[in-house]
């Protein structure tokens, strides 16, 4: 699907020959004298357009406008929630038509949030999977014109907009494809397909590589199953190498049975939305391959699968990890956070101005947050500050979680440096917690999404999330580079 901006007031807009023109209304709207003002106002004062956010009008053949079809969708104080739900519901509407060609037009010039939220929402509302189905449906919708009373102001947040969501669907389409689809092997050369682009590079790391480097915690995941783990690193120079990166790591458990500590059946099949955290990662630099801002940001995704067999390490057992803390692992199923505090470490070599990890790490964040906002840990104030600002601006919602030291309390073993499970209570934070003891030597936050990064039921799939967030905090060192 591709997007285009143009500048285009109501007289213009009126001329545009499209399938449908969708038309957002704020309340404030006030009608012209073109044809399709008047035709505007009319509804509105007629009622056949109602005076509440989300109401649609739909025209067929509107006399004197050259679209194929009109809908009107009212905005009301055209905040970031009605214009997602406008949209969606726009796009719902005509769907079944099969439309190609879309122009999207604002009666109203729309901030960047604005501009941000519609875009993605159409794309949300229209995305199709189709890799694994025989007779898939097809996105018909190949071009959507984006008109806007003034392009010129809009044009880098349009541009950013239009990269972060091919990089979420390049998300959504790795989280949503089945476990023996999206391997490690699999995303090891997605991330390598990635570094075609200019400024990225990938290099991916076998059992061999990370057994030399010590990373005895992500092996001890990986030694259950027969798929080779991979351990991947990309790397966007957009900048000097005077400039620290941004890291950022995801989770890569391309399939999660919890090992030796079963999970229970029911609804199993979604631990192959494990990698979510992966994925986003991949979507961000999709974003990055695209935008081509100056900056410096690294990519580690440690893969592998979590799976019960006679190799399969054993709740009790002891392993060194990178760092040479030594973990006693009290549950398998508590594997996301053992992958990850070695590419933590790893992460020291490239002396980063910060670290961000993103993981479907905890159904205890489920519980918390549900699947509205992502959890967020850290004590750095400006990271939190910066990634809070991030999730405003890209309506990709996180929340503060507390980290006090004391939660640390049930971590600790007669056996080992520390445990990887510290019981139920407080259970996404005594994660973060563990996590926490690997980042010393860097500005560090954690983002749990466990409830945001897939929805179950009969909407299920991967939302994409948090791709927008991500892409949005590392743009923001652009800024301050400036």
């Amino acid at each position: 699907m591709n997007f285009e901006l143009v500048t285009l007031d109501l007289a213009v807009a009126g001329h545009e020959k499209s399938d449908v023109l969708l038309m957002l209304l704020p309340a404030s709207f006030k009608p012209g004298k073109n044809p399709l003002s008047t035709l505007i106002g009319k509804a509105l004062k007629s009622g056949d357009l109602a005076d509440k956010p989300t109401s649609l009008l739909d025209i067929y053949r509107p006399a004197g406008l050259a679209c194929a079809r009109l809908v009107l969708v009212q905005l009301g104080d055209a905040k970031a929630g009605n214009v997602r739900k406008g949209v969606q519901a726009a796009i719902a509407l005509i769907k079944p038509a099969k439309p190609k060609q879309i122009t999207l037009c604002f009666a109203q010039a729309p901030d960047d949030q604005a501009l941000h939220v519609a875009l993605t929402a159409l794309a949300e509302a229209s995305y199709v999977y189709a890799t694994t189905l025989s007779k898939a449906e097809v996105r018909t919708i190949a071009h959507v014109k984006v008109g806007v009373p003034d392009s010129a102001d809009l044009a880098a947040p349009f541009a950013r907009t239009v990269a972060a969501v091919h990089g979420i669907e390049l998300a959504k389409e790795w989280a949503n494809r089945p476990a023996n689809h999206a391997t490690p092997t699999h995303l090891a050369r997605a991330a390598q397909a990635l570094a075609k682009s200019p400024r990225i590079k990938c290099e991916v790391l076998n059992h061999k590589d990370v057994h030399k480097l010590g990373m005895g915690a992500f092996m001890a995941v990986a030694q259950g199953s027969a798929e080779p783990l991979k351990f991947i690193e990309l790397q966007y120079k957009g900048a000097p190498k005077t400039q620290a990166p941004v890291v950022l790591v995801g989770k890569g458990i391309t399939f999660d049975s919890g090992g030796i500590s079963i999970k229970p059946a029911a609804e199993m099949d979604e631990m192959k939305y494990d990698m979510c955290g992966a994925a986003s990662v991949l979507g961000v630099f999709r974003a990055l391959a695209e935008l081509q801002p100056a900056i410096n940001v690294v990519g580690l995704i440690p893969s592998c699968e979590n799976l019960p067999s006679s190799r399969a390490v054993k709740p009790g057992d002891v392993v060194t990890s990178m760092s040479g803390q030594t973990i006693e692992i009290l549950n398998t199923d508590a594997e996301g956070r053992l992958v990850l505090c070695d590419a933590l470490t790893y992460a020291e070599r490239f002396k980063p101005r910060a670290v961000l990890d993103i993981a479907t790490l905890t159904g205890a964040c489920v519980i918390a947050l549900g699947g509205l906002r992502s959890g967020f840990f850290s004590t750095d104030e400006a990271m939190t500050a910066a990634v809070a600002k991030a999730g405003d601006s890209s309506q990709d919602l996180c929340w503060p979680m507390p980290l006090d030291d004391d939660y640390a309390e049930g971590l600790k073993s007669s056996f080992a440096d520390v445990a990887n499970v510290a019981g139920r209570p407080g259970g996404a934070i005594t994660a973060a917690k563990f996590l926490q003891r690997f980042t010393g030597k860097y500005p560090w936050g954690h983002l749990d999404i466990a409830g945001s990064g897939w929805k179950s039921g009969s909407a299920k799939g991967a939302t994409g999330r948090p791709v927008g967030l991500l892409l949005h905090y590392v743009l923001s060192f652009q800024t301050s580079a400036a």
